[in-house]
C-alpha cells in the first residue's frame, strides 16, 4: 500500500480529466456550449410537433444512448468536483429523491445521485438518470418540502426528456450539449465567486438567446410535473412557490445569485404561476422531517471556519431558539467531537441516544466518540447491533467497516466491504475503502481490482488498465480470476475508446 506509483487519491481529491474531454474541453472552454450550431427559436407549428408529455419516443437520443451518455457524464464530473463521501448525508439524498422519484411520471425511475460538496444552491439532472445536490442547497431551503420541490423539479425535466426533445428541436448531436453542461456544472461546483458566474451567464446567456421560448416551456412543464409529484407523494405542493421566493430574494439581498437560478430563472410571474398551481390541489399539511434538519445540522458543521465557532453557534441555538431543537444538540455534539472533547460530546449527545438508541446518526456519533477514545469494541458492537436492527442501512454498514479498518480487523472490514461492493458497485466510497482494507488485509490482487474500479467510476481509465494489468499478471495460475479481469480490461478499453470520441 505504500507503493507511489499506485497510491489510491482520497475520494474528495480532484482526480486527472480524461484525456478525449480534457482535450475538447480545454479547446473550447465552457464555452463549448456556445460553439453548438446555434438554435433556431421554435415557431407555433414546430411547437404543435414537439412529442406529448413523456412521451417514449421523443428525441433523437434513444433511452439506452442517453444512460450510457449519462454514465460517461458522471464519470467524468466526478473527477473534476467534489463529491462528497458522507454516506449518512449521501443515504439521506438517494432517499429523497427515490422517494419523489416513485410518484413521478419517470419511466425509469433509478437515478445515480452525486452530492457535491459545495455551499453554492445548486441542483441539476443530467440525461440517462443522473441527479446531482450541492450541500449549499440544505442551506438555503427552510425545511424538507422546499428541499424536496427542488428535487422534484429537476425531476419533472427528466420525466419530460427535455434534453432528448431540444434535440430533436434543433436536429443537432448531443455531444456539445452534455458537453456544455458538464463545462458549466464544474465551474459552478468548483470555482466559484465571479469567475463562475461570469461564465455560467455566459453559457446560459447563449442558450436563452437562441431558444427562449422553449427553454420557458420547458421550465413550465418541468414546474408543472414537479409540483404534481411533491403533491402526490405527500408533501406540500406550496412549497415550491415559497422555495422560489427564497431565490428570488437571494438575487436582491446577495453579490451573487445561486447558481441554480442561472440556468432556472426565477420571476414573480413563475412565483405566482407555482402558488396558483399550488393552490388547485387538495390540501396537504406542511410537514417537516428532523432528518432534514439533521442532515442541515452536518453540512452548517462543515461551513463553520472552525470547531470552536460551531460550538458556539450551535449552543446559541440550543439555548435560544433554533429551526429544530434536536438538530441544534445532534450539531453541537458533532462540533465538540471534531473539538476533540469526546467527554463533553457524549453528555451532549445522550438525550437523543436515550430516546432513540438505533437512530443511524446518533448510533454513528456515539461512535465516533469511541473511536477518539480508542475504544474499538464499543464502537464495532454499537454498529453491528445498531445494523441487525436495520439491514441494509448504507451509513450504518460504511461505519462499520471504517470502525473494524481502524480497530485493525482488517479481515472484518474486507469481508463487509467485499460483500457491500456487490451491492453497490457504482459507488467510489465503497471501492476506496474496500482497496485500502484489501491491501492491509494482505490480497494484493484485490487491490488492483479494487483500485480499477475505483477509478472507473471517476472516468481515469488509464490508471484503471494499469491496475487491471497488474492483477493479470499476478493471477497467472488463477484461471477464474484471470478471465474475469481480463473481460473487465476489455470492457474498459470500450469504455475509454467510446470516451474519446466524445
Amino acid at each position: 500500500m505504500t507503493d507511489p506509483q499506485t497510491t489510491l487519491p482520497h475520494p474528495s481529491d480532484k482526480l486527472p480529466l480524461l484525456h478525449g474531454f480534457r482535450t475538447a474541453l480545454t479547446a473550447l472552454g465552457i464555452g463549448l456550449l456556445l460553439a453548438a450550431t446555434p438554435i433556431t427559436a421554435s415557431t407555433e407549428s414546430e411547437e404543435i410537433r414537439l412529442p406529448k408529455l413523456g412521451d417514449s419516443t421523443s428525441g433523437l437520443v434513444s433511452r439506452t444512448r442517453e444512460k450510457e451518455l449519462g454514465q460517461m457524464w458522471l464519470r467524468i464530473f466526478r473527477s473534476q468536483v467534489r463529491t462528497s463521501s458522507d454516506a449518512l448525508l449521501q443515504q439521506y439524498v438517494e432517499k429523497t429523491v427515490k422517494g419523489l422519484a416513485e410518484y413521478s411520471p419517470l419511466e425509469d425511475k433509478h437515478i445515480d445521485v452525486v452530492v457535491v460538496n459545495n455551499e453554492t444552491m445548486n441542483a441539476f439532472a443530467v440525461p440517462g438518470g443522473i441527479m446531482g445536490v450541492h450541500t449549499g442547497l440544505f442551506l438555503f431551503a427552510k425545511n424538507e418540502d422546499q428541499f424536496a420541490s427542488v428535487i422534484a423539479h429537476e425531476l419533472g425535466h427528466l420525466s419530460q426528456r427535455h434534453y432528448a426533445r431540444s434535440l430533436e428541436a434543433q436536429r443537432n448531436s448531443t455531444i456539445p450539449t452534455l458537453a456544455g453542461m458538464l463545462g458549466a456544472l464544474v465551474i459552478a461546483a468548483t470555482a466559484g465567486g465571479d469567475a463562475g458566474l461570469a461564465a455560467i451567464t455566459a453559457t446560459q446567456a447563449a442558450a436563452l438567446d437562441s431558444q427562449l421560448r422553449f427553454s420557458r416551456k420547458n421550465e413550465q412543464e418541468a414546474d408543472r410535473v414537479g409540483i404534481e409529484t411533491l403533491a402526490k407523494s405527500g408533501r406540500d405542493p406550496n412549497a415550491a412557490g415559497e422555495m422560489f421566493e427564497q431565490m428570488l430574494k437571494a438575487t436582491r439581498y446577495y453579490r451573487r445569485p445561486p447558481e441554480f437560478l442561472l440556468t432556472h430563472p426565477v420571476t414573480e410571474k413563475r412565483i405566482a404561476d407555482a402558488k396558483l398551481r399550488s393552490q388547485r390541489m387538495a390540501d396537504v399539511p406542511p410537514s417537516d422531517s428532523r432528518d432534514f434538519h439533521l442532515m442541515r445540522a452536518r453540512i452548517r458543521l462543515a461551513t463553520e471556519p472552525t470547531p470552536q465557532q460551531a460550538i458556539k453557534r450551535f449552543q446559541a441555538e440550543l439555548d435560544g431558539i433554533s429551526d429544530n431543537d434536536d438538530a441544534a444538540r445532534y450539531g453541537l455534539a458533532l462540533a465538540q467531537i471534531a473539538a476533540g472533547k469526546p467527554d463533553t460530546a457524549l453528555d451532549t449527545l445522550q438525550p437523543l441516544l436515550d430516546n432513540e438508541p438505533s437512530k443511524a446518526a446518533f448510533v454513528l456519533a456515539r461512535t465516533d466518540i469511541d473511536l477518539m477514545r480508542e475504544d474499538y469494541t464499543s464502537a464495532t458492537g454499537r454498529l453491528q447491533h445498531a445494523l441487525d436492527r436495520n439491514p441494509g442501512d448504507h451509513a450504518l454498514t460504511m461505519g462499520l467497516a471504517n470502525a473494524h479498518f481502524k480497530a485493525g480487523n482488517y479481515l472484518a472490514a474486507e469481508r463487509i466491504l467485499a460483500k457491500y461492493s456487490r451491492v453497490r458497485k457504482k459507488d467510489p466510497s465503497v471501492w476506496y475503502l474496500l482497496a485500502e482494507t484489501h491491501g492491509l488485509a494482505g490480497d494484493i490482487v484485490g487491490v488492483h481490482e479494487a483500485r480499477a474500479e475505483y477509478y472507473i467510476l471517476n472516468g481515469v481509465f488509464d490508471k484503471a488498465l494499469q491496475h487491471l494489468r497488474h492483477g493479470i499478471r499476478m493471477t497467472k495460475n488463477d484461471y477464474q480470476t484471470h478471465a474475469i479481469l481480463e473481460q473487465r480490461m476489455k470492457e474498459v478499453i470500450k469504455m475509454q475508446e467510446k470516451a474519446k470520441e466524445l
